[in-house]
């Protein structure tokens, strides 16, 4: 099987056959050994009821012993040969899907890693956990075609051979009856199609919206919003819940058919065969041979039809991965390089100026007016923004990540000690320009050096780590953690505080000490006195050095040099933070705070 660290290769992206065609192309000697195998033991299983007709005919009707002898111990030897082959061929064929899965999360995990920054862009996470949960699961069991369904074909060529040495009739009956049974299942593996994408495409939504609810559930309930995402989350899960009984209405019907038209059509070559018995054109042996024919012909039928089952469901999975593989990362068209000396960052569209060597702070009503402006400020949607006097969309996209840093309150916290969540996290960025918003373009290397030249990112220093705690207020989180910097800490920060993790990422963030650091709400889980702390101690960090935070907490913007204040996705004002208190009305009313919060912001000043 494919190996962890093996590249996958490069998949098929021109449609879902293609792709379970790649996966066959990808492990040709497995796949040949599972159809030769699969056709064998296909074979062997037809030519049980041979010998046990020669054993009538040759040694049971004319009491010839020895013969009878002779002809058992072949049916038993063939039955123990074919049994080990059975074994064989069910560990290849798990070697087979095993492999289609591996590959599948592989491409899979390196498109999602591809495509950094655009992933939640381009597609929902619901999607990518839907492909992940179930698609991958789907194709890998699709590739059973290729070990048994080519011993189904084979199987049925050799016994309709066999069957016209006995009775061209009969011979002719099952050569047209078989054809017949996978047409009539034909059209229902068409509707199963389907109605497998419509409920594929409802359960993506839905997982979204447990993701979503997962992560704003605190947000939810202390809004009293808990019972209304509730009742849309019922609803959606039940039109998912009648969907999915429609595929299993049809799954039914396909599998029924599956075994009960084989099933009757064994009864129709019986009696077919009984009486050429009895009418002398057969012997007693060949008819008990034409009955062990076509009840071993069930058995390739009931794969034929599985095999439809599964590739229909097969192709609606790979389709969806197709799809997600075709998905293309932000386009990178940019040649020129960044200013050499720190200049200013300007966003036409709102106004937005941020000048070099000081801490600017946005202030709207709507967070995702202030995100948008960081989301074109740091290069991860096009527009006119400028570096200098050189628009942004036309500098060398390895250079803006090696110098701008977006620091999402919610970027990822991955599972590991916390050492390396903090350190390790911010080490590639100080090598080739990672950014915690998104994953490194393919072939980014460090601000003006070549890939030859670079180095390995060093470990911050102890000194360097505890003192970026100290500014982000996290010693307490070390502290009360059982095992200081080597805790493990759950995937997302799942066993810390939603104000704990904002810390960590803070700590991520100004551990990579980015020329230019573009931070979301770095504050907004945090209660009024630490807010107040890390406010003072994220400016004294960041002297001299290019900081911008998206905020309404007056503790934050009263430590900004320069307050923008948006309404509507435009600079309304802009100044100092008590300039603006004094002199925009708006604005006031936006960051304005209950009496304690004044009490406390006025102690910090």
């Amino acid at each position: 099987m494919i190996d962890a660290y093996e590249d996958p290769g490069e998949p098929d992206r021109r449609g879902g056959g293609r792709y379970l065609w790649w996966l066959v192309r990808c492990q040709p000697g497995r796949s040949l050994a599972g159809a030769v195998l699969g056709s064998v033991w296909m074979v062997l299983l037809a030519a049980t009821p041979y010998l046990l007709s020669r054993a009538i005919d040759d040694g049971l009707e004319p009491d010839d012993y020895p013969a009878l002898a002779g002809w058992t111990a072949a049916l038993f030897g063939v039955g123990a040969f074919n049994a080990w082959l059975s074994i064989m061929r069910h560990r290849t064929m798990t070697r087979v899907r095993m492999d289609a899965n591996f590959r599948t999360v592989k491409v899979v995990v390196g498109q999602a890693v591809r495509l950094g920054a655009a992933l939640p862009r381009r597609v929902g996470a619901g999607e990518v956990v839907t492909i992940g949960v179930g698609d991958v699961q789907t194709i890998s069991q699709s590739l059973t075609v290729v070990g048994p369904g080519v011993g189904a074909v084979v199987a049925y060529l050799a016994v309709a051979g066999l069957l016209l040495a006995i009775s061209p009739l009969i011979a002719a009956v099952v050569l047209l009856g078989i054809p017949l049974i996978v047409v009539l299942v034909g059209p229902l593996l068409a509707r199963l199609q389907g109605t497998e994408t419509e409920y594929r495409e409802r359960q993506g939504v839905l997982t979204a919206r447990i993701a979503d609810l997962a992560g704003g559930l605190r947000v939810l309930n202390g809004l009293g919003g808990k019972g209304l995402f509730a009742d849309a989350f019922h609803r959606d899960s039940q039109r998912l819940r009648r969907q999915g009984y429609r595929v299993g209405a049809v799954t039914s019907w396909v599998q029924a058919l599956g075994v009960g038209l084989p099933t009757l059509f064994l009864a129709v070559v019986t009696w077919l065969a009984a009486r050429l018995a009895a009418q002398g054109s057969i012997s007693i042996g060949e008819l008990v041979s034409v009955y062990g024919y076509v009840a071993v012909l069930v058995g390739p039928v009931a794969f034929w039809v599985e095999c439809g089952y599964q590739i229909s469901r097969g192709l609606v999975a790979a389709r969806r991965v197709v799809r997600f593989l075709q998905l293309e990362p932000l386009a990178d068209t940019g040649v020129r390089d960044a200013p050499a000396e720190s200049s200013v960052l300007h966003d036409p569209e709102s106004g937005v100026r941020i000048q070099p060597g000081r801490l600017t702070a946005l202030a709207c009503a709507h967070p995702s007016d202030a995100a948008t402006v960081v989301d074109r400020l740091g290069r991860y949607t096009s527009s006119r923004a400028t570096w200098g006097d050189i628009p942004l969309d036309e500098i060398a996209l390895p250079q803006v990540r090696a110098r701008i840093l977006v620091a999402d309150h919610e970027a990822d916290l991955f599972a590991g000690i916390l050492r390396d969540v903090i350190a390790g996290a911010a080490a590639p960025f100080r090598g080739a320009g990672l950014c915690e918003h998104a994953a490194p373009p393919r072939g980014a290397t460090s601000h003006n050096k070549p890939a030859a030249a670079r180095q390995e990112p060093e470990a911050p220093s102890e000194a360097h780590l505890s003192a970026t705690l100290h500014a982000a207020v996290a010693n307490d989180i070390v502290q009360g953690l059982p095992d200081g910097l080597d805790s493990p800490i759950d995937a997302q920060g799942r066993n810390l505080s939603g104000g704990q993790r904002q810390r960590i990422r803070l700590v991520r963030a100004l551990l990579t000490d980015p020329e230019i650091l573009l931070a979301v709400e770095p504050t907004s889980a945090l209660d009024a006195h630490t807010e107040a702390l890390v406010a003072q101690r994220l400016r004294d960090a960041r002297e001299g050095r290019t900081t911008l935070v998206t905020t309404t907490s007056p503790l934050v913007l009263d430590q900004a040099d320069t307050v923008y204040y948006l309404e509507e996705g435009k600079v309304a004002a802009v100044g100092g933070h008590r300039e603006l208190l004094d002199g925009e009305p708006g604005y006031r009313a936006l960051v304005a705070r209950d009496a304690d919060e004044t009490a406390t912001e006025e102690a910090v000043r």
